[in-house]
């Protein structure tokens, strides 16, 4: 596995301080509302597992799947619901944590159709954010590392369901996925 990555572009020790000043800006942005925190699974699940241990207010969590890419290194445009989100948003701070926004298509689509359940409102929260590959504008609230146009994969974020275990982010070699 180590093998197939041409390059650590973020280390472990990195991305725990980006986690813990996301952390601290989200707890002050947050305090004394009523939070529900959702992760898009799969590859928000390490993220915001740090992340939450460092937002010091009472929250809820939630998870949606979705998915634009299956095995793709693009993403269809065709967004499909795999796992809504099991209780109403009604009323609620909505926090969207994402492992990284790419194309903007998924975003974009989610948070319209999340607009329609009358949240108080919806924020989204990404470790990573590629603006160069950009297709959909989409306001992101909180960006903890902008990155460039390369494979990247580790910390959740994968090829093909493997490379999430990774401790850093790192950048794909491309012989692995223009197989």
């Amino acid at each position: 596995m180590q093998n197939d990555i041409g390059r650590v572009l973020l280390s472990e020790a990195e991305i725990v301080a980006k986690v813990k000043e996301l952390g601290d800006k989200l707890t002050e942005e947050y305090r004394g509302k009523e939070l529900l925190v959702v992760g898009i699974l799969k590859g928000s699940n390490v993220f915001m597992s740090d992340l939450i241990r460092q937002i010091n207010i009472p929250l809820k969590i939630d998870f949606m799947m979705v998915s634009s890419y299956g095995n793709a290194t693009e993403s269809t445009g065709v967004v499909k619901i795999i796992k809504d989100i099991e209780q109403s948003i009604s009323g609620k701070h909505l926090l969207i944590v994402e492992d990284i926004i790419d194309s903007g298509l998924t975003l974009k689509y989610l948070t319209e159709m999340l607009e329609t359940r009358k949240p108080a409102s919806i924020k989204l929260c990404t470790l990573l954010d590629k603006p160069a590959r950009r297709k959909e504008n989409v306001d992101v609230d909180y960006v903890g590392f902008e990155m460039p146009d390369e494979f990247l994969v580790g910390y959740g974020i994968d090829y093909a369901e493997y490379y999430r275990n990774l401790p850093y982010i790192g950048v794909l070699k491309p012989e692995v996925y223009e197989k």
